[in-house]
């Protein structure tokens, strides 16, 4: 089984995936160029009526290593954008031991199809490794020995956090159509909640990429006296009109699928589900990605079937690779979080309401750790280096970190020998200050 990281294909390109602390996964990824027995034995797509018609957790499913703690109990929690959820339910997961001091605790923020499932091997609850294993776990760059590390499914997620495919609490069927817009302040608002719960009066460091990234700077704004320090990777002030229209055609795809029923979907059986639109919108996301260089060294112009002749729907090898990834994302994601979390991405601009970029990162206090991956094309590291800038620019404190890599936005996944180190010796610092 392989590692299921944001879209990332294994470091080593199809050998042994090894997570910190973990054996080996032998890799199932398909080979960009096979032949012979090694042809007629690689992966096929999934036939349809093997796929759910949402990868949803549910209540009633092994737990896994989560653990759940329930807010808003009795009053509504209020959505930045008007609308009413409670009670919020959010799924997290520990490692390490908080300190008498509670002054040892990291929060870890997942990007869009992430979980709490930070560390730790696949089982029952948990249909894949942990997304960041190498990075967090005993003697990992976030070292669980001396760190209380802390990870919660997002609010809108669809790993054991309240989201679409959530019961909702009129009537017990999941909210489906009825699930409100959320932003990324709301899902920051939910781990202040979780924040309290566990006793946490200020973390010592909130890290997270891509729409991780995003929360770790609501954040430092929202809640400056809770923060010693943040760590942004391959993140934006702001969303980009491009990132912006490449998570909208995504989008688009799905509501365009008759099986997406209006949102409503949840009781329909295998295969039956919008299986194929979020397949295709996570094929439309990948390509975002990954570099271009890594296309044309992994794929080429390899073909599937071969061209004696030419028909339609004959594939190259980038094709099925595309398609793997698609038809994976069904088996643990759903469709709806998927339209509700890219929105929120969409959605994010930390000067929305607050007069400006500027005015905005004047609230932020804490150190920030920028990091930006060469060959990013989703979030292109100007944006990392825009964060630096602004935070110095309104008297905070900040530096810029890239990390040299051919894999794009994946890199902060695939590279952490490079995040890895450029972390742990950042976190060292934050300590020593006290």
């Amino acid at each position: 089984m392989s590692t299921d990281r944001q879209g990332a294909y294994p470091p080593n390109d199809g050998g042994d995936v090894v997570s910190s602390g973990e054996a080996s996964q032998v890799s199932d990824e398909p080979n960009a160029t096979p032949s012979g027995a090694e042809a007629a034995s690689r992966p096929r797509r999934a036939h349809p009526s093997a796929l759910p018609a949402s990868g949803a957790w549910r209540t009633g499913d092994p737990p896994g290593r989560r653990q759940f703690v329930t807010i808003a109990i009795g009053h509504p929690f209020v959505l930045e954008g008007g609308g009413r959820l409670g009670p919020v339910t959010i799924a997290y997961e520990t490692w390490g031991t908080l300190d008498a001091a509670g002054d040892n605790a990291v929060l870890v923020c997942h990007a869009l199809t992430g979980d709490s499932h930070v560390s730790g091997p696949a089982g029952d609850g948990h249909p894949t490794p942990g997304w960041w294993g190498r990075m967090v776990g005993s003697g990992a760059p976030v070292d669980t020995d001396r760190l209380f590390v802390v990870c919660a499914n997002v609010l809108g997620g669809c790993q054991g956090t309240t989201g679409p495919a959530s019961d909702h609490p009129a009537d017990g069927r999941p909210y489906g159509s009825r699930f409100p817009v959320v932003t990324v302040r709301d899902m920051v608002r939910t781990q202040a909640a979780l924040a309290n719960h566990l006793g946490i009066g200020r973390w010592l460091s909130v890290i997270g990429g891509s729409m991780g990234g995003m929360q770790v700077l609501e954040w430092g704004v929202m809640y400056p006296d809770r923060v010693r320090s943040l760590v942004p990777l391959g993140a934006c002030a702001a969303a980009s009109a491009q990132q912006i229209g490449w998570f909208s055609t995504g989008r688009r795809v799905i509501r365009m699928d008759p099986k997406w029923r209006g949102g409503d979907y949840y009781d329909a059986a295998p295969g039956d589900g919008p299986h194929e639109s979020l397949a295709i919108a996570r094929m439309i996301s990948q390509i975002t990605f990954r570099s271009d260089d890594v296309f044309n060294d992994r794929f080429g112009r390899e073909v599937v079937e071969p061209l004696n002749g030419f028909e339609l729907w004959q594939r190259f090898e980038v094709e099925r690779y595309l398609e793997y990834h698609g038809d994976k994302l069904v088996r643990r994601f759903d469709a709806n979080s998927y339209l509700a979390l890219s929105k929120a991405m969409d959605l994010h601009d930390l000067a929305r309401g607050r007069g400006g970029l500027e005015p905005a990162f004047a609230r932020i206090e804490a150190p920030v750790m920028a990091v930006g991956i060469s060959s990013d094309v989703l979030y292109p590291n100007y944006q990392q280096r825009e964060i630096r800038d602004l935070v110095l620019a309104t008297g905070g404190q900040a530096e810029y970190v890239e990390i040299e890599s051919p894999h794009g936005h994946d890199g902060f996944l695939i590279n952490v020998d490079q995040v890895g180190s450029a972390i742990a010796e950042f976190l060292r610092t934050i300590e020593k200050e006290d």
